[in-house]
């Protein structure tokens, strides 16, 4: 499969305009002959919400949603959104949605609430780990905190997953000449998991600054042998294209059987 990285820069609370920053880049994504089209977390809003939650809640009636729905005809979207349930609960969400139709929601489970982070005030926690069923095989999706738990990888692994879709918004901690914590703690993960868990792993993180923090980027994507196959730039909007080849998975679990034998 052919996949877009968007690695951007939401306006904080302008829904409208990331929005329209969207479509842009989705319809560049079709022109290039892309499959699916990957943004971050909250990339329709921008991280640092505290009580704009409410006003940039929506659910997938919202016209811009229909919109959504409207170009995922054409190609694979996945995007961060602040979803509002039918009860008016508030979560950190993300979308698949393809062919017109809601393909899966996944309700971020992990919700940090340490250092520079208060998720858990304005957020409700979803209660669910799910793989489902795409043309591009088994998927999964976890956004940012989610994946630093054990149980979150296990759960999908056991569920059959293939290929594993990160939307981050990490912020940058310590400094490139020295050691760049943020980055060295995700790269590690990511090529952890893809190779012991033997599944196609996107990773897209953010850039930009809200509130005097910085987020780094560095989006990238490692097959199910653990080869990086692509790696952003850190701190600078940017999109590419990668290919994936969906047998990597099938190689991997016959050179290596962890997940039968597990």
């Amino acid at each position: 499969m052919r996949v877009h990285l968007a690695q951007i820069k939401p306006v904080l609370g302008d829904v409208e305009k990331n929005a329209e920053k969207h479509f842009e880049i989705i319809e560049k994504a079709i022109s290039q002959g892309c499959e699916m089209v990957v943004f971050p977390e909250l990339s329709l809003t921008g991280y640092y919400l505290l009580d704009l939650v409410y006003d940039v809640a929506m659910d997938d009636k919202h016209p811009i949603y229909q919109r959504f729905l409207e170009y995922s005809e054409e190609i694979a979207i996945v995007f961060g959104y602040v979803y509002e349930s039918k009860d008016r609960l508030f979560y950190n969400a993300s979308a698949f949605v393809h062919r017109g139709e809601t393909v899966h929601t996944h309700r971020k489970v992990y919700l940090p609430d340490y250092t520079l982070f208060e998720e858990g005030r304005y957020f409700a926690a979803g209660n669910r780990i799910q793989t489902f069923e795409t043309e591009f095989g088994t998927c999964g999706m976890l956004i940012c905190e989610d994946v630093f738990h054990m149980s979150s990888l296990y759960i999908l692994s056991q569920s059959g997953v293939q290929n594993i879709i990160i939307l981050s918004n990490s912020p940058a901690r310590g400094n490139l000449e020295y050691s760049h914590d943020a980055s060295n703690t995700w790269q590690t993960s990511n090529r952890y998991m893809a190779g012991v868990l033997t599944v196609n792993v996107i990773f897209v993180n953010r850039v930009g600054v809200e509130d005097g923090v910085s987020f780094w980027g560095g989006s990238e994507v490692y097959d199910a042998r653990g080869k990086r196959l692509i790696n952003l730039e850190m701190f600078r909007e940017q999109t590419a294209c990668v290919d994936i080849d969906l047998d990597s998975v099938r190689r991997a679990r016959i050179e290596t059987p962890f997940l039968r034998d597990e």
